[in-house]
């Protein structure tokens, strides 16, 4: 079988399935198999396939199309223009999240930030693109899980910001020595907990820690506001991604603090409220 008869024969079975963009992940994941790059896919597409990557392949389209993510098959995401690795143990980066990242480097660049706080790292999508882009940055970086922050440690490591995050185990604000920030950002655990259940099943498919926001979502932002202010410097930042459905919400929750000052929103690439950032 040749690479295009195995990327025809894997579309037409995600198609069947009802997979999101079949095609394109049928040749995302026959790179893969293969380690090669797209152009090459393209130009030697009547190059025959050995039986072991035949095999190894439709393995993998069968993993598709049991709801495991591509990225937790292939191990990588692009985010920011770096590559992520990325398991079970992470969520998926977004390209939505890029815009809050792209607001924090803005801000950074206006006010000369250097120190900045990320809570519930992850895979350290957030961390490592804002001490790419923003020079002589220190970031800590925290999270409750230590599998996810294994992996954030690598990802700093593969994109060489190593030294300039530290990254701590720990729930939020605990166990944080108290110094001051210029800017603190999160993109936390904020969907529903009866919504997990209605998602798709390649969402399903990552860690539950890193979706679950409580019975309203909203248990992450009522704790970073609340506290948020002890780690602040005075004039310093709260950058928050947040659900299409929550601006109103969250910025309740900071009105009701009574410390924070010009609050905004920013959003996604498909015009959905992403993001608000508020100062102290």
């Amino acid at each position: 079988m040749t690479i295009k008869e195995a990327i025809g024969k894997a579309t037409i079975k995600l198609k069947i399935k009802n997979i999101d963009s079949p095609k394109l992940k049928a040749r995302l994941l026959i790179q893969h198999i293969l380690n090669q790059n797209r152009q090459y896919i393209m130009v030697y597409d009547d190059k025959k396939l050995t039986p072991e990557q035949e095999e190894k392949y439709f393995k993998a389209i069968e993993k598709l199309i049991k709801g495991i993510p591509l990225q937790h098959i292939t191990h990588q995401q692009e985010f920011m223009k770096m590559n992520f690795y990325v398991n079970k143990d992470v969520l998926i980066p977004r390209a939505d999240t890029e815009v809050l990242v792209e607001e924090i480097i803005r801000i950074a660049k206006k006010i000369n930030a250097k120190k900045i706080l990320d809570l519930c790292t992850g895979s350290a999508a957030i961390a490592v693109s804002l001490a790419k882009y923003i020079e002589n940055s220190q970031i800590t970086a925290t999270d409750i899980s230590k599998e996810a922050l294994v992996i954030a440690e690598r990802n700093a490591k593969n994109n060489k910001v190593e030294k300039q995050i530290a990254f701590l185990c720990c729930d939020l604000f605990k166990q944080l020595p108290k110094e001051k920030y210029d800017i603190i950002v999160s993109n936390p655990p904020y969907i529903k907990r009866e919504v997990i259940k209605t998602l798709e099943k390649e969402v399903q498919g990552e860690p539950l820690i890193a979706l679950d926001g409580g019975w309203d979502g909203l248990d992450f932002y009522r704790k970073i506001i609340h506290q948020a202010d002890e780690f602040l410097k005075y004039g310093g930042y709260l950058c928050l991604e947040i659900g299409y459905d929550q601006k109103d919400d969250v910025m309740d929750l900071i009105d009701e603090e009574e410390k924070y000052r010009s609050i905004y929103s920013k959003k996604d690439l498909y015009g959905n409220d992403r993001v608000i950032v508020t100062k102290l």
